[in-house]
């Protein structure tokens, strides 16, 4: 069976089809809606979803930033709020946040970072045992 023809990129997308590009669930982009205030598509009656290609674009770099890059839902939602996470070039490491009560003073840790500072501390604490 042929592919049905493929919609212009200015073209809206409804929530079935940007889910089906994404090859993610339709619940996530309901899900990151709730999460990420940047994503906001058009409602209309019957609260039907029309994704502009501004929030196309957004779905596409929040879905690289978590899956492809490891981001958490929190280090996403502060690049985007920071700027830096709305453009199509990847992110490599985020810049280091102040420390400030407002975000806990942390910084923001991608995986496979977090992933290789837990091996260092398990091997500490195996030398010491």
């Amino acid at each position: 069976m042929a592919d049905p023809p493929r919609k212009s990129e200015n073209a809206f997308r409804t929530i079935g089809e940007l889910a089906g590009d994404l090859g993610v669930p339709q619940h996530i982009l309901r899900y990151w809606e709730t999460r990420f205030p940047q994503l906001r598509p058009l409602q209309r009656a019957g609260n039907r979803r029309y994704y502009r290609p501004t929030d196309v674009a957004l779905a596409h770099r929040i879905h690289s930033l978590l899956n492809e890059h490891g981001y958490t839902i929190r280090g996403v939602q502060q690049l985007l709020a920071r700027g830096n996470g709305g453009g199509g070039a990847p992110i490599q490491a985020p810049p280091a946040p102040e420390a400030s009560a407002a975000n806990g003073g942390g910084r923001v840790f991608p995986a496979d970072e977090l992933r290789s500072l837990r091996k260092q501390l398990a091997d500490a604490l195996n030398e010491t045992a």
